[in-house]
């Protein structure tokens, strides 16, 4: 008789599907796609229902262990549990249809987000794609498997993150980044991986994650070289970052 049990360890696909199958939920989990912890007064008004509403769906995410919850005060502030959840919102994206662009404004917004936003903690989009690769060339970072550039190699999937990458650091490391104002060993001392790489779900290529990833991105923020101008996870590069990553690193968002 042929076997028909499930793989991957029987893991229940279903149970998280269900989660993100409600359309509040999933608003609230692309609200919190960021990183970053909002409270739950600010999710209802985002998605669009009520408190009472919203705190019920929180507290089934929350259980689900997609999102974790802290008190300040008064308040309950929501956040992404972990990078593994972020990075798969963000993989379902691909997948997920495309809504129909209604306006010239959502146009924009959505030419916006593919040029440049956050991916839970670490920059993506055109600009994330850029970066990593100009890291490439001035070889702060070197790939071994031959393939050139940050191009996805051959099994790499559509959108998700990299388990096994082929990077490591290179030569030019220590000075480039502390060119840029990164800390390296400060990097290097988080619990988390220093160098992960995700395939870009609108560039199909690597972009840096990990703890170097989330360092860039948190520099860059820091310094004022990108601004998040309307919604939280697409970013703006800054007159000032356009300067800097053209000089440091060859960077031309425009070009």
């Amino acid at each position: 008789m042929t076997d028909r049990r499930p793989l991957y360890g029987y893991a229940d696909i279903a149970a998280v599907g269900a989660l993100l199958a409600d359309a509040t939920r999933a608003r609230m989990m692309i609200g919190l796609a960021d990183g970053r912890a909002l409270p739950a007064s600010v999710l209802a008004a985002e998605s669009g229902v009520a408190a009472s509403t919203a705190s019920e769906h929180l507290a089934r995410l929350v259980e689900g262990g997609l999102l974790t919850v802290e008190r300040s005060g008064r308040h309950r502030y929501y956040r992404i549990a972990n990078s593994r959840v972020g990075a798969a919102i963000e993989a379902l994206a691909v997948l997920a249809p495309t809504r129909p662009v209604r306006s010239l404004r959502e146009s924009t917004r959505a030419a916006a987000l593919r040029r440049a936003r956050s991916c839970y903690d670490h920059l993506a989009g055109r600009l994330g794609v850029a970066v990593t690769e100009a890291l490439l060339d001035r070889q702060a970072l070197t790939r071994t498997d031959g393939v050139a550039g940050t191009a996805r190699a051959q099994g790499d999937p559509i959108s998700a993150p990299m388990t096994d990458h082929p990077y490591r650091l290179g030569p030019n490391a220590e000075p480039l980044f502390a060119e840029l104002g990164v800390d390296l060993d400060a990097a290097r001392g988080r619990r988390r991986p220093l160098l992960r790489f995700c395939v870009d779900w609108s560039e199909q290529r690597h972009h840096l994650s990990g703890a170097l990833g989330a360092a860039v991105l948190t520099r860059m923020e820091t310094a004022g070289w990108v601004e998040r101008p309307g919604t939280r996870r697409t970013l703006r590069l800054t007159d000032s970052g356009a300067r800097v990553l053209d000089r440091v690193l060859g960077v031309d968002l425009a070009g």
